[in-house]
């Protein structure tokens, strides 16, 4: 159910504990000692729209896990920026059918409620699309609300234009992007990163966290998956930003993976994302993710979605809250949790031969449970698995929707 704007105020009042004024903040020590874990919250909201309890399984949850402390942590004065998944609906569908296409806005509001618990004040929401989308769900009332600030969406870069808004950053060992904007302030020295990304079907599989971050790229840099049409044949004023070996290097790469036999890469190029499209969309994914520090990765799972991402699919409520430090690791068990092989999907094997990951096999990565401000050690098959199927590189007789879970030898495709 909704809340009107009277009971959310009444509620908040009642909730609203004040915490330790301190200079700094930071994480759980347990998640500070352990950054390559990924924790697993299981929530408890018995309907999906059930705003106050939403609400209340986020505020609860920063709680827990953002601590005040007296040293050496943030700064309180630091510009937390905020990147939820907000995203456009592509049907004519009821909004409760559509709304897990995005991140929950009721435990979106939760967290920053517990943010501002310990005294922080300077929000920024960063986000590149579709300007209206952010009126979905009533995020636009979130940020108006908290006082956060929000930025220019959808900027046209060129060289025409100033954009003090943009900050550039240089990517090493670029396959794609040799430089890549995002707007300010990611990226600033006094800047801390909140991604809390949705447990979704996308075309590149499941969205989660690294995906999230997409969304931070400026116009049109941001635009990652149509392939070579907006590489060789992007703007001119973005090809002083395109990695001059580019046709080599990523051709390079997709024989090599063609040849060691990956599953997928003889799916027919007549889709919407084509095998080639999808190793470059992986490759820019990854030079985005090789100038970007993540705070904290999170991906809402309070109801996860199968589908396309837009229009197309269908909620589960699964009352599930994964975070993590490490946002290649946390997807990993996104991907397994949700049905699918991580081997199977190229942007996992990909970083890790670019040296952006470690590992991409879900067993090899330490699991707990966070319950009441502890963690738990856990196994992957403690928690249950729900089938989010995809559209993803759909093979000759497959069903447009599907999970890519063919078996995947760990063992014998070390990268």
């Amino acid at each position: 159910m909704l809340t009107t704007r009277r009971e959310f105020f009444a509620s908040a009042a009642a909730v609203a504990v004040p915490r330790p004024a301190a200079a700094y903040f930071g994480l759980h020590s347990f998640i500070e000692a352990n950054p390559k874990a990924v924790f697993i919250r299981r929530t408890k909201v018995p309907e999906k729209m059930d705003s106050a309890r939403k609400r209340e399984e986020g505020l609860q949850l920063a709680r827990e896990i953002f601590v005040a402390q007296p040293q050496g942590g943030i700064p309180i004065s630091h510009k937390i920026v905020l990147k939820p998944n907000i995203t456009s609906v592509r049907n004519q569908r009821p909004d409760v059918e559509n709304w897990g296409t995005g991140t929950d806005p009721d435990f979106y509001e939760g967290l920053l409620m517990g943010l501002k618990e310990l005294g922080l004040k300077n929000f920024y929401f960063a986000e590149s699309n579709l300007y209206y989308s952010w009126h979905y769900r009533g995020f636009m009332d979130i940020h108006e609300r908290h006082g956060v600030k929000m930025n220019e969406p959808q900027q046209r870069l060129d060289v025409k234009r100033l954009n003090p808004e943009i900050s550039w950053k240089t990517v090493p060992d670029a396959v794609v992007y040799s430089r890549i904007p995002h707007y300010a302030p990611v990226g600033d020295t006094d800047s801390w990163l909140l991604n809390i990304a949705k447990w979704k079907g996308h075309s590149m599989c499941l969205t989660q966290s690294v995906k999230n971050e997409q969304g931070l790229v400026a116009h049109p840099y941001v635009r990652f998956c149509p392939g070579w049409r907006m590489v060789t044949g992007a703007p001119e004023h973005m090809k002083e930003n395109i990695a001059q070996n580019v046709e080599q290097r990523v051709n390079t790469y997709f024989a090599d993976h063609k040849r060691r036999g990956f599953d997928r890469y003889a799916a027919p190029d007549a889709q919407t994302v084509s095998p080639i499209a999808q190793e470059i969309w992986a490759h820019k994914t990854c030079d985005n993710q090789s100038v970007l520090k993540t705070g904290l990765a999170m991906i809402e799972g309070i109801y996860g979605r199968d589908g396309d991402g837009f229009g197309v699919g269908n909620d589960h409520l699964t009352n599930l809250v994964m975070f993590s430090k490490h946002k290649f690791r946390l997807d990993v068990i996104g991907l397994w949790l949700g049905g699918h092989e991580p081997g199977n999907v190229h942007l996992y094997r990909i970083a890790k031969e670019r040296g952006l990951t470690d590992t991409f096999n879900p067993w090899d990565i330490e699991l707990y449970e966070w319950v009441d401000g502890r963690a738990e050690q856990r196994k992957l098959s403690d928690f249950p698995r729900t089938s989010l199927k995809s559209p993803y590189l759909t093979m000759p007789g497959e069903a447009l929707m599907h999970l890519a879970n063919e078996r995947f030898d760990y063992d014998r495709y070390k990268v």
